[in-house]
């Protein structure tokens, strides 16, 4: 087990890293749209290119995103029943949900969408919408967004047995994290703690 918790700690660390990446993202898509919107105003001019660059990175932030939420525990759950349960019954439900559907699911979607990818780039598949994009990137992110679903799952399963098992504390309680806006005042203090103290004209002393 403890092999395996080492195991689990890498593929953490490693969705840890995709998550932070992708979720710039975000910021793209929006330049991407505030750009295509002002030139589209501004020079009556735009391209279906840059509405499907956008659906494209959309994909990348939900399917790559997909393992990051799980191991954020920020998907949806539907509490009714499971929060009165109890920590050891809650992850025995996770387990079996891991086991029986999470893992058959994405293994039989990756397998499913790789010979459609393969099928694109042999054709070399194009948008058909005028100006439009080659598709080939927009299937393989299929099959990889839910590789990397299939690893987190491996990682959350060794979770739940190793605190069945009492190794370690429950994988379930969400971490207690600061919020975007608590980490900004932070930074916002230290920077001001950090500056040198000004006279009355506001000149550093």
């Amino acid at each position: 087990m403890n092999g395996l918790l080492a195991l689990s700690r890498a593929i953490d660390a490693m969705t840890e890293r995709v998550g932070r990446l992708v979720y710039w993202l975000v910021l793209v898509v929006v330049l991407i749209s505030a750009a295509n919107a002002t030139v589209r105003k501004a020079f009556n001019y735009s391209s279906n290119a840059y509405l499907e660059i956008q659906w494209y990175l959309f994909s990348v932030i939900f399917l790559f995103g997909a393992g990051y939420t799980l191991l954020r525990n920020e998907h949806v759950r539907i509490d009714i029943i499971q929060g009165r349960l109890s920590p050891r019954t809650q992850n025995w439900i996770d387990v079996v949900g891991i086991v029986l559907f999470l893992m058959p699911m994405s293994i039989i979607i990756m397998w499913l969408s790789w010979p459609l990818f393969l099928d694109s780039l042999h054709r070399h598949e194009v948008s058909t919408n005028a100006g439009g994009l080659v598709i080939w990137p927009a299937r393989l992110m299929i099959p990889i967004g839910f590789a990397l679903l299939i690893v987190q799952a491996v990682s959350e399963l060794i979770k739940r047995i190793a605190y069945l098992q009492g190794r370690i504390p429950n994988p379930l309680e969400k971490r207690q994290e600061k919020s975007a806006e608590e980490e900004l005042a932070d930074e916002i203090a230290r920077q001001r703690s950090d500056a040198p103290p000004t006279g009355a004209n506001g000149a550093p002393q």
